[in-house]
């Protein structure tokens, strides 16, 4: 039986529709390879440019920032025979046209690309180019090529943070096309903020702002255009983007270019010298980012800046707007994620209105003059990542809700008015907190120790990367840091912590840290001291003024600055110190209980050493004998040891020397006329040693010191005249320009330290001084650019006065007690105007007090006892004011203060002298009113060195200043008058 119609229609429908789908199957596959055969083919002049291309750079992980990119030019390379070699389109980062082939786009980004480019690149053959991207290379300060100008269809150019250097070529400006051109970021270092390398003459600028007419994206940042604003730029209508980010801009901002109806992000950040004021805003304004800060912006923030509700970053700290309460308009800003008005004129409190802020993830409001508590909603703020209140005024206490803020990394409290006591838990409970700043308030910091189960089971400890807690009462090693694993900066200093430093803290983050401060507390010694320092990356150690017993540890290879100053350290400096102290710019050991012989090696372990400072201790023997031309020292300190010997010749070849300080040891040497080479020495004290001989003419080839301003010789044993012009050379006193006497200026020296691409450290030493008259040591804490002292006491010195000491404008202090001087006093003293201290006490002085020296309204001590004058003491204001004891031992004067009256009222007055009576040479100083001279010290405490931090503050970058001054030792005082000195 057959089957039934229906079933066989079915089945034949069936059959025909499979044979359909197999047929339309077939065909498919077959046209496949018809389809990618018209696929474009890659010009094969573009593929010849761009493998030649390849062939000219070499590939260097270190030449690209970004991280986790791959060197795109590595798939560039053809196929194998037989196999379809129209390839070029498929490389990484080309783009082909879909007809004709011709590579259009060109994407090398973060190619890790190093080498020079110039305009006879292949690159330029691609002529057809819409779009190239070649930022994040090294292009090894290449300038940017003129051939540019071979892509007249480029709509996109990006050469940011790639290292084109020099003048950005015209070429550039006859882009028409352009919508997109980045030129940004070209700087001496990418990873922090540096120099510029391109700049953009002004001509350029201009016409790159008429010609480029349909920019939408412009970045020019770090591009040094000196120049102002064109007010053509707010002709760009259809600018989105604009950044001219430190562009060395001056001049006013034009004002119109705030109201461009397509600008959504402006930033003309650190343009110091950029001037303009804040318009206001229309409503619609499409804004979402503005920055001004560091530029002199002026005026009041208008109050329809409240009404850009797109607006979500604004930045305007350091700017010159007036000075009021903090706007509370800002609060209207909901949308805002970065708020930044730090170091501004504002001041009160925390407005309320800021807690409608709730998308914030950064606010700054630091150096801004904040009163009041930190508000308890701030716990509100509950996207905050970055919060930044220091350097304020701010009272109370840390609110708890603090610990509300759960995405918290950085937090900076330090350096306000905060008082009270402080749990530490409410931090640790901030799971990414890393970054923490407690110091400089009155806080007492309650660290309390978990409870553990067994030997080693504890709660979660917090990770964190930087911690300063100093300042904050603190009584033992936070219990938490030996968990530490992470750290880069911890500073504990200026607590109250006894005992010994434990020995768990040697394994306390031994890769990462960077810098480590325990100084000022009551640390008595180490728990098994290893022999050298365990951080492989540290490059700061500072324990200074403790009470440290025991040896020195010896620094590990990274340490720039190795300071333990002020402790009672015992022994002496091994020569294991040298070998593995290699990198080392600051050595400080001063005021300790060190001896024995100073390594040899000291002279010249390390070429990059700036401050050696030895001073106060029990050091004896000589000095390193060997300094080399590649020296960097700037200090030597040595001054209250038990040295020996001679000077050694070699320290010359010290070139960037500017102190040197010798007092208070047994050194037996004529005087060093040779340091006079020494172009930058600013102070030699050489007091209380056995120098001698005769101060004379120096050697042939040397003419004076020309840059010194502080000279002590006083107790030793030198003879013969007081030479003014042969110390001072006649050049220097005649070619060098004046110096304005600033009361904010003074004599530092200063450091720059690098530290791991992340860290700078700038020291800045202010140096103190003791200076003594009539047994009184007037202590200077610190000492001016323009403050010029002469101490020559207590030696067997003669002869007269040099009177071209009174052309030496700059002079403070001059002290020539003590010796064998005869003559008159020189009325040029009277022109030192300057001169807060003259002691010409205990020599064989004669003659009258010149009336001159009444007029000296700066001198507070004046000392001319145990002479031979005579005559009536000159009366004035400031005279007046020396008691009995400035003029006793002079039988031939009288007047007050003395008992004996002058017996004839109209007996002759000092003479008024005309420069020739006393011998005046001011002919060979004429017009000198700054000198740099010489001053003396007493127990030679110039240097007591206690570095103290001024200024930090770790950034989100990780960039770190510190600003770190010198602090004088504890100067010792003088409880009674010093009379016939016994030496």
């Amino acid at each position: 039986m057959g089957l039934p119609l229906c079933c066989c229609v079915n089945v034949s429908t069936i059959l025909k529709l499979v044979l359909l789908l197999f047929h339309q199957l077939v065909i498919a596959n077959s046209l496949y390879p018809l389809q990618h055969h018209l696929q474009p083919s890659c010009n094969d002049e573009d593929i010849s440019a761009l493998l030649q291309f390849k062939q000219s750079f070499a590939i260097d992980a270190s030449a690209s920032v970004n991280e986790g990119k791959s060197p795109k030019l590595l798939s560039w390379k053809l196929r194998a025979e037989g196999e379809n070699n129209n390839t070029c389109c498929s490389w990484d980062g080309v783009e082909c046209h879909e007809t004709s082939g011709h590579v259009i786009g060109l994407d090398l980004s973060s190619s890790q690309l190093y080498g020079s480019i110039n305009s006879s690149s292949s690159l330029f053959r691609l002529v057809h180019l819409q779009s190239l991207n070649l930022a994040d290379n090294n292009f090894n300060h290449s300038q940017i090529p003129t051939a540019i100008s071979n892509f007249p269809r480029l709509t996109y150019l990006n050469l940011a943070s790639s290292f084109f250097f020099g003048r950005i070529p015209s070429q550039v400006a006859h882009l028409s096309k352009l919508s997109f051109l980045d030129l940004s970021q070209n700087m001496v270092h990418k990873r922090s903020p540096s120099d510029g390398l391109l700049k953009l003459d002004a001509s350029i600028m201009k016409s790159l702002v008429q010609n480029l007419t349909k920019l939408e994206n412009l970045n020019l940042g770090f591009v040094d255009i000196s120049s102002t604003v064109p007010d053509t730029m707010a002709n760009l209508s259809l600018l989105t983007s604009l950044v001219l980010r430190n562009c060395k801009l001056f001049g006013e901002f034009p004002a119109k270019i705030f109201h461009l109806k397509n600008l959504e992000i402006l930033s003309v950040r650190f343009n110091h010298d950029l001037t303009g004021y804040l318009p206001e805003f229309n409503q619609s304004s499409p804004l979402t980012v503005l920055k001004l800060a560091e530029t002199s912006f002026s005026g009041h923030l208008p109050y329809s800046l409240g009404n850009l509700h797109s607006l979500k970053e604004l930045d305007v700290g350091v700017c010159n707007f007036s000075q009021g309460p903090v706007p509370a308009l800002l609060g209207n800003l909901r949308q805002l994620t970065y708020l930044d008005i730090s170091r501004s004129n504002f001041h009160g409190p925390i407005p309320n209105s800021f807690a409608n802020l709730t998308q914030l993830d950064t606010l700054r409001i630091l150096g801004t003059g904040l009163t009041g508590p930190i508000p308890s909603w701030i716990g509100n703020l509950s996207s905050l990542v970055y919060l930044d209140l220091a350097f304020n005024i701010l009272n109370g206490s840390i609110p708890t809700s603090v610990s509300s803020l759960k995405n918290l990394q950085i937090l900076y409290l330090h350096s306000n008015l905060l008082s009270g006591r402080v749990n530490f838990s409410i931090f640790q409970n901030l799971q990414y907190l890393y970054d923490l700043q407690l110091n400089s308030n009155h806080l007492e910091l309650l660290i309390e120790t978990p409870k553990t189960t067994g030997t080693s089971n504890v709660t979660y400890i917090q990770q964190f990367e930087s911690l300063t807690l100093n300042s904050c009462r603190l009584k033992e090693f936070p219990y938490f840091l030996r968990y530490q694993e992470h750290l880069k900066w911890l500073d504990l200093s200026f607590n109250n912590i006894h005992g010994r430093v434990p020995k768990w803290m040697w394994n306390v983050s031994t890769r990462t840290m960077v810098y480590m401060d325990f100084s000022s507390n009551f640390l008595s010694g180490f728990d098994q001291p290893p022999v050298m320092l365990p951080w492989v990356n540290l490059q700061r150690f500072k324990i200074d003024s403790n009470m440290l017993r025991g040896s020195l540890p010896i620094p590990s290879p990274s340490i720039l600055a190795y300071e333990v100053q002020n402790n009672k350290l015992s022994g002496g400096i091994s020569p294991n110190f040298c070998n593995s102290s290699t990198s080392l710019e600051v050595l400080d050991v001063s005021n300790n209980s060190l001896s024995g012989m100073l390594p040899q090696c000291l002279g010249n372990f390390s070429d990059n050493l700036r401050l050696l400072l030895l001073g106060s201790n029990y050091f004896n023997g000589l000095l390193p004998q060997s300094y080399t031309n590649k020296s960097h020292l700037k200090v030597i300190d040595v001054s209250q040891n038990q040295m020996q010997g001679k000077l050694p010749r070699s320290l010359e070849n010290c070139l960037m020397l500017e102190l040197l300080l010798l007092s208070n040891n047994k050194f037996s040497d004529v005087f060093p006329f040779w340091l006079g080479n020494l172009p930058q020495l600013k102070i030699l004290a050489m007091r209380h040693n056995g120098f001698h001989g005769v101060i004379g003419k120096p050697e042939h080839g040397n003419h004076g010191f020309s840059d010194l301003r502080i000279l002590d010789l006083s107790y030793n044993n030198f003879t013969g005249e007081i030479l003014i012009d042969h110390v001072f050379s006649e050049t220097s006193m005649i070619m060098r320009p004046n110096i304005t006497v600033n009361e904010s200026t003074y004599m530092t020296t200063g450091l720059l330290i690098h530290v791991v691409n992340t860290l700078w450290v700038v020291y800045n030493k202010d140096y103190s001084l003791t200076i003594a008259n009539k047994g009184v040591e007037r202590f200077f804490s610190r000492i001016q650019q323009a403050f010029a002292a002469i101490d020559v006491s207590s030696n067997k010195l003669e002869g007269k006065i040099d009177p071209s000491v009174g052309n030496l404008k700059g002079l403070r202090s001059f002290n020539i007690s003590h010796n064998l001087i005869n003559g008159s006093i020189p009325s040029s003293l009277g022109n030192l105007s300057l001169l807060e201290s003259l002691d010409l006490s205990n020599n064989k002085l004669s003659g009258y007090i010149p009336q001159q020296l009444a007029q000296l309204t700066s001198l507070s001590q004046f000392d001319v006892s145990y002479n031979n004058i005579t005559g009536r003491i000159p009366q004035g204001p400031q005279m007046n004011t020396f008691n009995i004891t400035s003029f006793e031992g002079n039988p031939g004067l009288c007047g007050a203060p003395l008992p004996n009256e002058c017996g004839n009222p109209k007996a002759p007055q000092p003479p008024t002298s005309t420069g020739e009576e006393d011998g005046d040479n001011t002919g060979l100083v004429s017009g000198l009113d700054w000198i740099f001279v010489v001053a003396g010290f007493v127990g030679g405490s110039i240097v007591g060195v206690i570095l103290s931090d001024f200024f930090v503050t770790w950034r989100r970058e990780w960039f770190i200043k510190i600003a770190v001054k010198m602090r004088p030792m504890k100067q010792k005082r003088a409880t009674g008058r010093r009379r016939n000195l016994v030496r």
